[in-house]
């Protein structure tokens, strides 16, 4: 399957599930106390470097990009999904929403201070992960902060899994923390989260910063 076609595919189901998705998932960090505390640490983190807007890269219908926004971000949604886009700017009517890639963004060169990329990677084929953190370090400023969320696993090769939605991959922490090395950027911080009772994985979170230039 080519990588086109992988993002038509995906495409076409996130546009098909939307709104159930938005009804499921739109109050989700209520129920998420370990979540919370992290992206209020990663706001945080960006708020102390002041290097520009945050890119929640996945955003769906806009639940979590408004939250940065609370939490005093200057925060803006990208996703796949024209459906996702949709109900997004129809919920938070004051914030920004963009249909895009994540591995080619319409984005300047280090015009962000942090991404957020949350479970918005598990999709992509593990062959295309490195051109999706090539281009997550393209547009960071130099020490601007990445978050990705993830499922995580044990073994040490990326392993397909049958998300509800389409194929996922679940990665071990180590090893998508090493290609993120490999990409550019150095770790800060790592959690894993146990499932909860109407979770099928484990969730894990990767927290990351583009290196400094010479």
């Amino acid at each position: 399957m080519t990588d086109s076609s992988v993002l038509h595919d995906t495409k076409a189901a996130y546009d098909a599930v939307a709104p159930l998705y938005a009804e499921l998932f739109g109050n989700m960090l209520e129920t998420l106390p370990l979540e919370r505390a992290l992206l209020a640490a990663f706001a945080e983190l960006v708020q102390a470097h002041d290097a520009g807007p945050v890119a929640d890269i996945g955003c769906g219908p806009g639940q979590v990009t408004a939250h940065l926004h609370a939490l005093g971000l200057s925060a803006f949604g990208i996703d796949l999904s024209s459906e996702m886009i949709a109900l997004a700017r129809r919920a938070h009517p004051e914030l920004r929403f963009d249909e895009g890639s994540m591995t080619a963004l319409d984005l300047a060169d280090e015009m962000l201070g942090g991404i957020l990329a949350f479970f918005s990677t598990i999709h992509t084929p593990p062959r295309q992960l490195p051109t999706a953190f090539t281009e997550f370090r393209r547009v960071l400023a130099p020490g601007g902060h990445l978050l990705l969320g993830f499922l995580a696993g044990d073994d040490p090769l990326p392993q397909e899994v049958d998300h509800k939605v389409t194929l996922a991959y679940q990665w071990s922490p180590d090893s998508l923390a090493e290609l993120l090395r490999q990409a550019g950027f150095a770790e800060v911080g790592r959690l894993l989260r146990e499932p909860h009772e109407a979770e099928r994985f484990h969730s894990a979170y990767l927290l990351v910063r583009k290196h400094q230039e010479p």
